[in-house]
């Protein structure tokens, strides 16, 4: 945010302040209240005459202005919650964001509903409202549905959700060059560009370019398949990848011919291998006409307003990435199209911390603008590969974009290691914001890549035994309870030889204990009566859902995306219930009068919410008093005095070995300022010259590290 934001932000937030006190001393003063003033000018007058009048001129400002003060409500209904479910949630990037809309956020997916919440709730821009494209399926949840309403939200229609299992087995194979065809057979497109008029010199010029070859497979059925079971234009997906390839061309009852344009190489090898013996099930999934769906965004982009697109399609638990569908390209074409606007395309970066549990961490980013090639539109407006392969390019880059906002790795452990070797390598005298940890680490993610990708996946042997170290490392501080950041602290109380340290380091104990008891005795009864009982209810509801989403999903890993938005969607339901029934005892069972039990039910989301912060601190209490209880067992005793000199010495190592191979990543390593997009672009192309420096390290651990690393330690 920048400085003139933040003046105009403090200004409004002073006025507010003071025009709330000034209402209040003129309420409280009889002397200054000018509906007291007003009666008494005109004694004709009733009070119930001006209650009756507001009353009616709000509810016409209500109902002129319905949608506008739903969409505040609802917003600020999310802002609650996200501070309830969330300990801490930091945006960066906010400056790169235009004034105004016509704008489109390309968003990963990893927290399901609460990813929309996240960017909704963070954004802060009164310039603009968010809308979003949603699966028509999540759209007649309750609850869901509900608030998706109030935001104006535009359902799809999704082929995966009505996918059909398909009867028998399919086999691939490579086709003929000019493969039988038959008057009977259905096409759709083959490798020429289809253009509107066949005599257009560039249609044929553009379908002539190798770049707009479509790779095409042959699928064979077996077992009952039959290829009256679905058309040209519908997706066949075999079990085992979410990937679903189109038909183009149906050759006789028990062939067929796809693209496979879009399959990654991965599924290629493995999916779609071509072989007899690579038999396997599959699901039809039957096309869906979107232009109905088109045209709704279009109108609303052409008014300045902005959506919200997931462009992977579904919410995953992945460490990276799934492969982006084409709407997002075909919607910014056809706004140009269609309109003349070119739509910005916003890549939108949430970060987890503890995705699936309660008060977990959110770092959101907003990366640099998108937008269409110039001259770009010619090609697509020509249809056929050409469009394809215009929406392709554009796909591409938003792929790079919203890489280059978020911290991808290969899989959850090689990202628990970057992390760790981020903490390390990291100058304990160093205090950085989270827009430089973000950066940081994405500079040890993109160097863990480039280091197996430019080593042909196989790094010098002193990576791979650093790497181990670090895995022991956490083991070792999974098994004893403890954070990194704790281990430092052991080291200092160990070598604390002097009385006065000692002293200091009892009084530092006693104030945690008595600062612990003191919170457990404030949150314990709003916590055992309020929260606790929603909590534990909502953690076995969201296990349930879990299993079943990661029983129905093509993609998860473990269904953790799920978790957090079903707890949300479960509380937002029985936390009202359960202070109702609390609201109904007190009438029935206690003989308070209804101005206390009202007052009561008014405090009910003070004191749990109160109740919550303070479990919180209690527990950060808890851990900082862990360590001096561990110290009383003479198990873990060793272990905790090994500890500070063990990542003493990992620390050492992780910096000498960035120092050594570190010039060979160029700018990764160099500058202040890295264009991340070009950078996750180039990772394919890496320079040979790397593997050289790489592999000149091996016997790097055995190096003393530089005397101002030292000093720091």
């Amino acid at each position: 945010m920048s400085s003139v934001d933040k003046n105009l932000s403090n200004i409004a937030f002073t006025r507010t302040v003071l025009g709330l006190l000034f209402c209040v001393i003129v309420l409280a003063v009889d002397e200054l209240n000018p509906v007291k003033l007003f009666l008494h000018v005109f004694p004709s007058f009733h009070p119930w005459h001006l209650a009756a009048l507001a009353a009616i001129s709000g509810l016409y400002v209500v109902v002129s202005e319905f949608k506008e003060l739903l969409y505040f409500a609802v917003k600020i209904f999310i802002n609650s919650m996200l501070s309830i479910f969330f300990r801490d949630i930091e945006v960066i990037g906010k400056d790169r964001l235009p004034r105004h809309g016509p704008m489109i956020f390309v968003i990963n997916h990893a927290n399901q509903f609460v990813d929309g919440m996240v960017v909704l709730g963070t954004c802060g821009n009164e310039n603009f409202k968010i809308s979003y494209l949603m699966a028509e399926k999540s759209f007649k949840r309750p609850v869901i549905g509900d608030i998706a309403s109030a935001l104006d939200v535009v359902p799809v229609r999704r082929a995966q959700d009505d996918a059909i299992r398909g009867t028998g087995t399919i086999s691939f194979s490579v086709p003929d060059s000019e493969p039988p065809s038959s008057p009977s057979s259905e096409s759709l497109s083959g490798i020429v560009v289809e253009s509107k008029n066949e005599n257009d010199e560039a249609a044929r010029a553009e379908a002539s370019e190798p770049e707009t070859v479509v790779l095409k497979l042959t699928i064979t059925g077996n077992d009952g398949f039959s290829t009256s079971t679905f058309k040209v234009g519908d997706k066949i997906r075999p079990m085992g990848t979410p990937t679903g390839v189109k038909v183009l061309e149906i050759l006789d009852e028990t062939t067929c011919v796809v693209d496979t344009t879009s399959v990654s190489e991965e599924d290629r090898a493995i999916i779609f291998a071509t072989g007899n013996d690579n038999s396997r099930g599959y699901d039809i999934l039957k096309h869906v006409e979107l232009h109905e769906i088109f045209e709704k965004v279009l109108d609303r982009l052409t008014m300045g307003g902005v959506f919200g697109i997931f462009p992977e399609g579904g919410s995953h638990d992945r460490t990276d990435l799934l492969p982006l569908k084409v709407g997002v390209a075909l919607i910014a074409y056809s706004a140009l199209e269609r309109d003349g606007l070119s739509v910005p395309i916003v890549p939108v970066g949430l970060n987890y911390f503890r995705t699936h549990r309660w008060r977990g961490k959110c770092l959101v980013e907003y990366g640099d603008p998108v937008y269409i090639k110039p001259g770009s539109l010619k090609e697509y407006q020509l249809g056929g590969a050409s469009k394809r392969l215009v929406c392709n390019d554009l796909l591409d880059r938003i792929k790079d974009s919203m890489r280059s906002v978020i911290v991808t790795m290969p899989d959850y452990e090689s990202l628990q290691v970057v992390h760790t070797a981020r903490r390390l390598y990291q100058r304990n005298s160093e205090a950085i914001d989270g827009k430089e940890k973000q950066d940081l680490l994405r500079r040890f993610a993109i160097g863990y890549k480039i280091l197996y990708s430019g080593t042909n996946d196989n790094p010098p042997q002193a990576w791979l035994d650093l790497q181990e170290r670090i895995k022991a490392y956490r083991r070792e501080l999974k098994e004893l309870g403890l954070r990194d950041y704790q281990v430092p602290g052991l080291d200092r109380e160990n070598l604390d030889e002097e009385k006065k340290e000692e002293i200091l380091s009892g009084i530092r104990v006693v104030y945690r204990i008595v600062h612990l008891l003191v919170l457990l005795a404030l949150s314990a009864l709003p916590n055992i009566f309020l929260n606790l009982p929603v909590r534990l209810m909502a953690d076995v509801y969201a296990e349930r859902k879990r299993k079943k989403a990661l029983a129905k999903s093509k993609v998860k890993i473990h269904g953790y995306d799920v978790m957090l938005t079903e707890k949300l969607t479960f509380c937002i339901v029985v936390v009202p219930l359960l202070w109702l029934v609390y609201g109904l005892i007190m009438v029935f069972f206690t003989n308070f009068d209804g101005q206390t039990i009202t007052l009561c039910f008014m405090c009910f989301p003070v004191f749990s919410y109160t109740a919550i912060i303070s479990s919180e601190a209690g527990m950060v209490d808890g851990k900082d008093l862990k360590p001096y209880f561990l110290r009383l067992l003479p198990s873990t005793r060793k272990r905790l005095r090994a500890l500070p000199k063990q990542r003493m010495e990992l620390r050492r190592d992780v910096r000498t070995f960035v120092k050594m191979v570190g010039p060979a990543f160029g700018e990764l390593y160099h500058g202040k300022s890295v264009d991340w997009a070009h950078i996750t672009n180039e990772l394919p192309n890496i320079s040979k010259d790397f593997m050289k420096k790489a592999s000149s390290t091996d016997d790097f651990h055995h190096v003393e590290s530089a005397t101002e690393d030292k000093k720091d330690l």
